[in-house]
C-alpha cells in the first residue's frame, strides 16, 4: 500500500464564478451587514452550514426576506420575475450571478422572439435553467441528453418550420453537447447553436476524464446536489470505479486495497479546505491499511466468513439429515461421529420461519459448521449462514449474467431505496430508480419492480441495483415492437398527453402521435379542448406514418359521423323537419338542419306573401318547420322552404317572378363571393398551421355587418363545406 499514488486535479475546487459569489457574501458578513441569500449561494453543505452559523439564512422567495436585510443573488442567478419583485419591493440586493450565466441571459434576451423557439440543454429544475426560460420571449423546451432531444423533436414537428436558438447549462456535459450539436446539424439548418458551457467546466471535465483513464479509482469531492459535481462523477465512472464524497469521513467506508493509483478531483462548489481534508484523511486510511495489507491480501470471501464465524473445520459446508425437531434446536445427522444440532436462531434470517412446520424427519438441509466440541462430541451448525452465503453467490451470478430480477421495495432511505433478494439487501440509488431527481422515493415503497444487480462487494456485504437500466431496455424493446407492427389505417387506443392550438398529442404507449385540429371534429372548432382534454382515453386510427422520422399522424373523427352522410341517409329531399334560425341576410335566412349543416331559406320561401326583409317574419333563435327542397352534395348546399308547408298557396304574379329572379341572381353572386372568401381563408390558415397530413377544416363565412346587425349575425354560413 505504500506504493499508492494520489493525484489531485489542477482544476479541482472553486471556479471563478463561485469564488466570486462566496467572496462577495463573506465580505458583506465581515463588514457587519445583515445579509441573506435567495436559495443556497452554492451547492455545498459545509459552506452553507458555516454561513448559517454566521447568521446568513437562505430564502426561496422575496416575500420571505426580513426588513433591513440585504440579499445576495447566488452564482446560479435567479429568474427575471424575482429581480423585478426585489426592485418593486425596494429590497436591496447584490448580484453575484456568475458572468458566464449572465452571458446566457443576454443571449436569450437578444435572440429569442415570440416566433422562434429556445432549446436548453440542461436540468429543467436547476435555478440556472429557470433563469434562462424566464428571459425567453417565446416557447422554450429543456432536455437533459441527446436521447431526450430526439424524443422532443419527434413530438414537435413545428421545429422544422421555425428558427431554433440553442444554449446549454454552464455545467452541461461536453460529450453530450457534441452529440446534441450533431443531431441538430443533420436535422435543421435553422438552428443557432451557442456554446455556453463554462470553459472552467470544460477543462475540469476533460482533466477528470484523463485522470480517470490513468488511475485505478477516482474520488470526486463535492455536494451531491451540485450539477457540476454529479457530471464529474458521470465522466469519470466511464473509465474507472468512481466515488462521490461530501465529507472526508465518508472515505472510511471505501475499500482502496486493490488500488495502486487514485485520482482526486472536486466540483466547482467545493472549498479548498475540504479538498485538503479529504487528501489528509486518504493518507491516514492508506497508512492504516498498509499495516494489515499482508493478511488482508490473501482473504477471500470464504476465508472472511470463516474468521467471522470462528470456524473450526476444514469441511466448512455439510449436508445434514433431520433426525429431531425441538422448540429450541434441530438435531441433524451429518455422517460423522459428532451429534449435529442447529440452534433455532441459526435456522433462518426470517423471524417468521417455523422449522416445525417447514421440516420433517428425514429432510436434507445444507449447513455450515460453526463450532465443534470434542469433549461433548457435538457440532453446532447454521442453516441461516449457509443460506446467506448461497444467496451472495446467487447475487454475484445475477450480476455476471445481467439477470433481470423482481423485488418489492421495502423502504426508502437516504439517497435511494431498498429491496431484498433471498434475504440479501440490495440498495438502489435514487438516480437509478428511474424517477425524476425531485421525486419522493417513498412512492416506490411496497411496489414490485424489475431491476438488475450492477455492483456487488461480498466482503462488505453490499449489493447495488438499477431499475432504470431494465426500464430503458424494456422501453427500447417496446418501441421497436411498436414501429415494427404499426401500419396506416390501424386503430389504436391512446391517452391525450397535451394540447396545442393546432392539435392534440396522444401517448400510444411510449410513442406520441398527433391529431390535427381538423381531424378532431366534422364541425369547425377553435381549439382541441372543445373535443378532448388531457388525460382522456381516445380511440384513434393511423392516418399517416413516417417510420424513418418516427412521426405518426392520427385520425379521430369517423366517416359515419360526417354530417353530410347523415343528411344523405336520414334527410332526403322532401323531408319536413325543425330547423333553428342562426342568421339573417337581405336575401334570406340560414337555419341549422342538423349539427354541422345549415340550410338557406330564400326570402321568397319564408312567407306566403311578399316581404321586404326576412326580419319581418324571422328572428335569430327561432325554431321553425321547414321542408328540404334541394340538396347539392358537391357544393355542400341545402335549400329550405317554409312557404311550401303553408296551408294556403298564394298566387304568384309576374312582378313577383321578376323580383324572385333578381333575388336569385343576387343570391348566386353573394354565394360566389362567400366561396372566394372561404377559399382565401383556408389558404391563409393552411399556410399558418404546421404541415400535417390531416385535411384543413373549412372556414365559416359570416354575413357583412351592414347586411345583418351584430346581434343577429349568422353563426355560420351553411353554404360553405362542413368538415
Amino acid at each position: 500500500m505504500s506504493q499508492v499514488k494520489i493525484t489531485l486535479a489542477e482544476t479541482a475546487g472553486f471556479c471563478f464564478g463561485v469564488d466570486r459569489a462566496v467572496k462577495m457574501l463573506y465580505d458583506l458578513v465581515d463588514a457587519g451587514e445583515h445579509v441573506c441569500t435567495l436559495g443556497p449561494i452554492i451547492h455545498n453543505p459545509q459552506v452553507i452550514e458555516d454561513l448559517e452559523q454566521r447568521g446568513v439564512r437562505a430564502f426561496e422567495h422575496p416575500e420571505e426576506i426580513p426588513p433591513e436585510t440585504k440579499v445576495v443573488i447566488r452564482a446560479h442567478g435567479v429568474t427575471k420575475q424575482v429581480l423585478e419583485a426585489l426592485s418593486a419591493s425596494n429590497i436591496p440586493f447584490v448580484d453575484a450571478t456568475c458572468p458566464y450565466v449572465m452571458k446566457i441571459h443576454r443571449i436569450v434576451e437578444a435572440q429569442t422572439t415570440p416566433d422562434n423557439i429556445l432549446l436548453i440543454a440542461g436540468d429543467g429544475a436547476h435555478p440556472e435553467v429557470r433563469g434562462f426560460r424566464s428571459r425567453c420571449k417565446g416557447a422554450s423546451y429543456v432536455f437533459k441528453s441527446a436521447e431526450e432531444l430526439t424524443e422532443l423533436i419527434a413530438q414537435h414537428p413545428e421545429f422544422a418550420e421555425k428558427e431554433l436558438i440553442v444554449v446549454e447549462q454552464t455545467t452541461f456535459s461536453v460529450n453530450e453537447q457534441k452529440k446534441i450539436f450533431e443531431i441538430l446539424k443533420k436535422l435543421y439548418t435553422n438552428a443557432k447553436k451557442y456554446d455556453t458551457i463554462c470553459k472552467a467546466t470544460q477543462n475540469r471535465q476533460q482533466e477528470a476524464e484523463a485522470l480517470a483513464a490513468a488511475n485505478d479509482c477516482m474520488i470526486v469531492v463535492g455536494g451531491r446536489f451540485s450539477s457540476n459535481t454529479v457530471k464529474l462523477k458521470t465522466v469519470c465512472e466511464r473509465h474507472t470505479p468512481t466515488f462521490l464524497v461530501e465529507r472526508a469521513e465518508e472515505l472510511r467506508e471505501l475499500d482502496f486495497s486493490s488500488c495502486r493509483s487514485i485520482g482526486v478531483t472536486a466540483g466547482a462548489s467545493t472549498p479548498a479546505g475540504i479538498i485538503k481534508e479529504v487528501l489528509s484523511t486518504m493518507s491516514e486510511i492508506l497508512n492504516e491499511q498498509e499495516t494489515t495489507e499482508t493478511t488482508n491480501e490473501e482473504l477471500n470471501w470464504e476465508a472472511a466468513l470463516e474468521e467471522n464465524l470462528k470456524a473450526m473445520s476444514s469441511d466448512q459446508e455439510v449436508t445434514g439429515v433431520v433426525v429431531g425437531i425441538a422448540p429450541n434446536e434441530i438435531q441433524v445427522d451429518i455422517g460423522r461421529k459428532y451429534a449435529g444440532f442447529v440452534p433455532i436462531e441459526e435456522y433462518s434470517n426470517d423471524p417468521s420461519a417455523d422449522p416445525q412446520a417447514e421440516l420433517k424427519i428425514g429432510d436434507e438441509i445444507k449447513l455450515i459448521i460453526m463450532k465443534t466440541n470434542d469433549s461433548e462430541g457435538t457440532m453446532m451448525l447454521s442453516k441461516r449462514r449457509y443460506d446467506a452465503k448461497a444467496a451472495w453467490d446467487d447475487i454475484v451470478a445475477h450480476q455476471e449474467n445481467e439477470d433481470i430480477l423482481e423485488g418489492t421495495i421495502a423502504d426508502a432511505v437516504k439517497g435511494g431505496v431498498l429491496t431484498y433478494v433471498k434475504g440479501i439487501r440490495v440498495f438502489i440509488p435514487g438516480s437509478l430508480t428511474g424517477l425524476p431527481r425531485e421525486a419522493d422515493l417513498s412512492e416506490l415503497v411496497k411496489q414490485t419492480v424489475k431491476f438488475r444487480i450492477i455492483d456487488v462487494d461480498k466482503q462488505k456485504k453490499r449489493a447495488v441495483g438499477s431499475i432504470r437500466s431494465v426500464a430503458r431496455e424494456e422501453r427500447k424493446a417496446a418501441l421497436e415492437a411498436f414501429w415494427s407492427n404499426i401500419e396506416e389505417g390501424q386503430e389504436i387506443t391512446g391517452t391525450v398527453k397535451s394540447l396545442t392550438s393546432y392539435g392534440a398529442f396522444v401517448d400510444l404507449g411510449g410513442v406520441d402521435g398527433m391529431i390535427h385540429i381538423s381531424e378532431l371534429s366534422w364541425k369547425r372548432i377553435k381549439h382541441p379542448s372543445e373535443v378532448v382534454k388531457e388525460g382522456d382515453t381516445v380511440q384513434v386510427y393511423v392516418k399517416a406514418l413516417d417510420k424513418e422520422a418516427k412521426r405518426i399522424s392520427l385520425g379521430y373523427k369517423r366517416a359515419e359521423d360526417n354530417p353530410w352522410e347523415i343528411l344523405k341517409k336520414n334527410y332526403p329531399i322532401g323531408t319536413v323537419c325543425e330547423a333553428k334560425v342562426v342568421g339573417l341576410t337581405t336575401f334570406g335566412a340560414f337555419a341549422n338542419v342538423i349539427d354541422g349543416i345549415d340550410g338557406l331559406i330564400h326570402i321568397s320561401q319564408i312567407a306566403d306573401r311578399r316581404i321586404e326583409s326576412p326580419k319581418e317574419v324571422l328572428h335569430v333563435g327561432d325554431v321553425v318547420n321547414v321542408k328540404i327542397t334541394d340538396i347539392d352534395f358537391d357544393k355542400k348546399r341545402v335549400s329550405l322552404s317554409i312557404r311550401a308547408l303553408l296551408e294556403q298557396e298564394p298566387s304568384i304574379n309576374a312582378e313577383d317572378l321578376i323580383e324572385a329572379e333578381e333575388a336569385d341572381e343576387a343570391d348566386a353572386a353573394y354565394i360566389e363571393a362567400a366561396e372566394e372568401a372561404v377559399a382565401e381563408a383556408i389558404v391563409e390558415e393552411a399556410e399558418a398551421a404546421p404541415a400535417e397530413p390531416a385535411e384543413e377544416a373549412a372556414e365559416v363565412f359570416e354575413a357583412p355587418a351592414e347586411e345583418a346587425p351584430a346581434e343577429e349575425a349568422p353563426a355560420e354560413d351553411a353554404e360553405t363545406p362542413a368538415e
